[in-house]
């Protein structure tokens, strides 16, 4: 099983930044990728950007130029940093990691959640 914890939300500014951490702990040699997710209310989750393990980051378009994602694997911790914040990234952040898995039926991969942090930015 795999544990992450988010820090680093908090309420800014428009205009502002911001650095979210997810740090990852239990079995994180088996994490093969890891990204955050964010919901505003009334709205789906959505992809912000993930780290598949031994490739480049990908970033979602709607935030590519303002926001950078990073993981850093010797600390088990991913990291977003957030600059240039506007209103309509006002949401809750969600880390989550991918778990591969391997038995008799052969390889699969679960999925966890940390418990989300808020960003709230103001205009």
């Amino acid at each position: 099983q795999v544990q992450l914890v988010e820090s680093g939300g908090g309420l800014v500014e428009a205009g502002g930044s911001l650095r979210l951490s997810c740090a990852a702990s239990g079995n994180t040699i088996a994490i093969h990728n890891m990204g955050w997710y964010r919901q505003a209310p009334g709205d789906q989750r959505e992809l912000v950007g993930n780290v598949a393990y031994g490739k480049s980051p990908n970033i979602a378009d709607s935030v590519k130029g303002r926001f950078t994602i990073s993981r850093d694997n010797a600390k088990n911790t991913l990291y977003l940093q957030m600059n240039s914040l506007k209103p309509e990234d006002t949401a809750v952040y969600y880390c989550s990691a991918d778990e591969l898995r391997t038995g008799p039926l052969g390889a699969s991969s679960k999925r966890y959640w940390g418990q989300g942090t808020q960003v709230t930015v103001s205009s």
